[in-house]
């Protein structure tokens, strides 16, 4: 029978964009990139069946300053696709022939990120019938099950009824009664702290054989010389005398595996990591060439060997990984670089026809620094409250205080040097650490204001300093 291709989630352009716009400030044009080419695997994959492998991705390379929001961008856009997603920085490659990562590499790790994220998916499908098992497990240790034999059998049936004789009863009759007595003690949680011995498998870890060579189609595969001995120590299995509450979750991640039809899973995944996989290829620039004739020596060499091993995963081949081979033609790769040194022309020619989408994202101003701290739901002075609150203290920010933070980060941005919205990061972590010391020993509860007297207060000496600037900011 063969299986139903799993389809990308039906968004439309606008509802990515809308959704980006959560969480990512500004860089419009790079949304409007993305949420076309999510949803454009969605087209593909309900398109006629006769063009559907005809249809390539396109590609994208976003390019701007580093902290502009580059890989934020990417990383929302796999969960709104619930797709595999990768990213990996591109100068952690070397050239085939050297000792490293190569570019495949990129497709097997993918590839088990898929077969994971899918067991996963199947574990919660069946955590039901999980639940039912593990709960016959604990009640087998709780009280054993009684056989059934013929001569302590009265002919006496239970049927529930409140005329129960237990001196007409047979020994099994009475143990499914009392089972059914502790079964339901045991969903009603009044058997929790109880502790219990259970025997459950053991995780041997096997050792990971690395290959290194000048093939390169080996390296990394992480070979496992448990699956290569053929299991031959069998299934080791430990006692542990745990609670209940902690023997219910244990053995539910135990039997909700075994449940899992591991191979449908691996096919899936694959089936996914090839028509859904997004890989989001970092610091691409750093693999370009900046010399101007190509003709570089040292590392310029093995730049270009890596742009030339990227080629054709990129373009579209077949790598062999331990859970089968994966055909990368319809896998979207989106790149990007701050090209501050090299520039994409610098990109051998045709790598560059490989990105054919091009997106240039914009410097951060102050304005986008104060709509950073105030509009996304993950913005960093709502995650300070939240810390602080599990504190039992509250805080909150003036608008003058924020207008004032975001003045300071545009400042040291651009006298130090510019990176983007995780300057926020380590000026928020100056202006509060005396708060986060304080708390809770000095500090355990009440409602504290920070205003831009306060943030002044703590930040005026960073600021005016340039050697301190540099130095804590």
């Amino acid at each position: 029978m063969q299986q139903q291709l799993v389809k990308p989630k039906n968004l439309t352009p606008q509802q990515v964009v809308a959704e980006l716009q959560k969480y990512i400030v500004g860089q419009d044009d790079a949304k409007r990139s993305v949420a076309i080419a999510l949803r454009n695997r969605w087209r593909r994959m309900n398109s006629d069946e006769e063009i559907r492998d005809e249809i390539l991705p396109n590609n994208i390379l976003l390019i701007g300053p580093t902290g502009v929001g580059k890989t934020e961008i990417a990383r929302r856009l796999a969960k709104l696709a619930e797709a595999p997603f990768l990213k990996i920085e591109a100068s952690k490659f070397t050239e085939v022939g050297y000792v490293g990562r190569d570019v495949e590499s990129m497709i097997r790790d993918l590839a088990d990120i898929a077969v994971n994220m899918v067991k996963s998916e199947m574990q919660e499908r069946v955590q039901e019938k999980a639940k039912e098992i593990v709960e016959e497990r604990i009640l087998d240790i709780l009280i054993p099950p009684v056989k059934k034999s013929s001569d302590s059998s009265t002919g006496f049936k239970n049927d529930g009824d409140s005329d129960f004789d237990p001196d007409r009863a047979s020994d099994q009759e009475l143990n499914q009664r009392t089972r059914e007595k502790f079964r339901q003690k045991l969903r009603d949680g009044e058997l929790d702290d109880r502790k219990i011995e259970i025997e459950v498998k053991k995780s041997s870890k096997a050792p990971m054989m690395q290959i290194f060579g000048p093939q390169g189609g080996m390296d990394e595969m992480g070979i496992n010389l448990q699956d290569m001995l053929g299991n031959l120590s069998g299934d080791k299995k430990s006692k542990r005398n745990v609670t209940i509450e902690e023997a219910r979750k244990i053995l539910l991640d135990e039997e909700a595996e075994k449940l899992v039809d591991h191979d449908a899973a691996v096919q899936e995944a694959l089936e996914r990591v090839q028509t859904q996989g997004i890989v989001f290829i970092d610091e691409l620039d750093k693999v370009a060439t900046s010399s101007g004739d190509g003709k570089g020596g040292g590392p310029d060499v093995s730049r270009q060997g890596v742009q030339r091993d990227l080629l054709p995963i990129v373009e579209g081949s077949n790598v062999s990984t331990k859970h089968g081979m994966v055909k990368t033609d319809h896998i979207l790769f989106i790149g990007s670089g701050a090209f501050h040194v090299s520039k994409p022309s610098d990109l051998i020619p045709e790598l560059q026809g490989r990105f054919p989408i091009r997106v240039e994202l914009n410097s951060l101003t102050e304005d986008d620094f104060f709509d950073i701290l105030t509009q996304p739901k993950n913005a960093l002075t709502k995650q300070y409250q939240a810390m602080l609150e599990a504190e039992g203290v509250k805080i909150d920010f003036t608008e003058e205080a924020i207008r004032e933070i975001a003045s300071i980060a545009a400042q040291v941005n651009e006298r130090v040097e510019n990176i983007g919205a995780r300057r926020l990061h380590t000026i928020l972590s100056s202006l509060l650490d005396e708060l986060l010391f304080a708390v809770p020993d000095d500090i355990s509860s009440g409602d504290i204001t920070i205003d831009k007297e306060y943030v002044n207060k703590q930040l005026d000496d960073l600021v005016k300093d340039k050697d301190l600037s540099h130095y804590i900011l």
